[in-house]
């Protein structure tokens, strides 16, 4: 019987084998069958996305002709409305919006990191239900209500109007106005980058920074040491998606810029709507695109280079 049994498990040992190849050469194929099914996808993804891309660089190359809608059909394409935008005066528009975005969103992971940590790590399951909820609810409020109760609260006559005079700021100030912006894009901006590294910090097994403390390592060590480095990609990508919102944003700098803050998105809004510059919008929507993803794409790579260096 054992020497029944023996043949029967060598004679079952290469159909196993062979199952196994089997299953790994349909492995080797799922690649294949991947990309075959992204395909349908991108077909019809693909036109809707570099369509207007590829209309918009078009348009933003013909010259403008005052008086009429878009730019003139007839004439030879110009790079003329590329370099109006190196202009002094379109400069300080993209600083504005690439300075005060920054500081938004450095703000918003500034505080939304605690607050994702004190969910995860420090509330009760029904605290913790009621905080996601609130998180998630607010994302539901129109962001025009919630910026003119932002300007309501801190504004010249709202409960909250010392809070300008604190930090030394005149409510009526450029510097008031750019406190109001920076409210205004936080207050959309917070709960997202807080709903995102709820997420990452769910994903890392707390043990590893009780196994921290236990060797020594005090908490503040340990919070910064293993907690924030090991959320290093999360908060990359939430403070890029925060980035990102802050600095295509159009109604906070029109609502509570007062005129003294405003973005290039509100310039570009100008040139299509109020004087029908569709080539200068065009030209201003091309380089604010081109420049921003060649800034997200220097971040990225300054922190690789930097996690790798940290590595080492």
């Amino acid at each position: 019987m054992e020497r029944a049994l023996g043949a029967r498990d060598r004679s079952a040992g290469p159909a196993r084998l062979s199952g196994g190849t089997r299953m790994g050469s349909g492995a080797m194929k799922r690649p294949g069958l991947t990309a075959a099914m992204l395909w349908p996808a991108l077909v019809i993804m693909a036109p809707l996305l570099l369509g207007p891309l590829l209309a918009l660089l078009h348009e933003s190359l013909k010259p403008y002709v005052g008086g009429r809608i878009g730019g003139d059909d007839a004439g030879a394409l110009t790079l003329a409305n590329y370099a109006e935008i190196a202009a002094p005066e379109y400069v300080r528009y993209f600083l504005d919006t690439f300075r005060v975005g920054l500081i938004s969103s450095g703000l918003a992971l500034v505080l939304g990191f605690p607050m994702a940590h004190f969910i995860v790590r420090r509330a009760s399951p029904p605290v913790r239900r009621l905080l996601i909820g609130g998180l998630v609810g607010t994302l539901f409020l129109s962001l025009i209500v919630r910026v003119y109760a932002i300007s309501m609260t801190f504004g010249p006559l709202g409960p909250l109007s010392g809070f300008s005079r604190l930090l030394g700021i005149a409510s009526n100030s450029p510097d008031g106005a750019e406190l109001m912006v920076v409210l205004g894009l936080m207050n959309t901006t917070l709960p997202l980058v807080a709903l995102t590294l709820i997420g990452t910090l769910q994903n890392i097994n707390p043990r590893l920074e009780e196994a921290a403390m236990s060797l020594g390592a005090p908490r503040w060590k340990t919070f910064f040491l293993v907690t924030v480095m090991m959320c290093l990609p999360g908060i990359l990508s939430a403070g890029i998606t925060a980035y990102a919102f802050c600095i295509s944003n159009l109604v906070v700098p029109m609502l509570v810029g007062r005129g003294f803050i405003l973005f290039v998105s509100n310039l570009i809004y100008a040139r299509f709507s109020e004087v029908a510059n569709f080539p200068g919008g065009a030209a201003l929507s091309i380089a604010m695109m081109v420049i921003s993803v060649g800034l997200f794409y220097g971040l990225l790579h300054l922190v690789r280079s930097t996690w790798q260096e940290a590595g080492k």
